[in-house]
């Protein structure tokens, strides 16, 4: 099984695929941002720029594709990225659901030389406040959908650090 998963970890398709989920989702709260007015929090605009970062490394891993010493780093960031957006979408649903406390104001908390909501409003502007995300299917809302997602997507990248760290090549 290890070796299956390193084979699918060092494959351009396994990247090509965290890419086109990255887009997807980008795509996803567009829609619902600009089609159907459902206004973004801040949690929201944060799990916009986890996912932003994780097309950003998908997009490196492709470019890199022949150089085998970046696949364990490609993967321990895919780690790191899926520990934020599950973290993230845990703040927000507990947010929703009220078993989270917290301040979910207008500010992204990023460092002042950091500013995607100034370079990039129409993206990364904060236009409400916390407190519901909108329903997507089957009465499943984007928060629910975001932690389970986020957590087999946390799972899958452990897993393929393993098998990267125990079937090198």
């Amino acid at each position: 099984m290890l070796d299956t998963l390193a084979s699918i970890g060092r494959s351009c398709w396994y990247w090509l695929g965290l890419l086109l989920i990255g887009l997807s989702f980008e795509a996803v709260a567009l829609f619902y941002q600009y089609v159907l007015d459902e206004m973004p929090c801040v949690l929201c605009i944060q799990m916009r720029l986890w996912v932003l970062v994780l097309i950003v490394v998908a997009l490196l891993m492709l470019i890199q594709k022949g150089l085998n010493l970046a696949v364990l780093p490609g993967h321990l960031l895919t780690v790191g990225i899926a520990a934020g957006m599950l973290e993230r979408a845990w703040k927000l649903l507990g947010t929703e659901r009220g078993f989270a406390e917290g301040e979910c104001g207008f500010s992204l908390g990023l460092p002042a030389w950091f500013t995607p909501d100034v370079w990039f409003p129409k993206l990364f502007q904060v236009q409400t406040s916390c407190g519901y995300t909108p329903e997507l299917l089957f009465g499943v809302t984007m928060a629910e959908a975001l932690i389970v997602f986020s957590a087999v997507f946390l799972v899958v990248s452990v897993l393929m650090v393993i098998a990267a760290i125990a079937r090198p090549r």
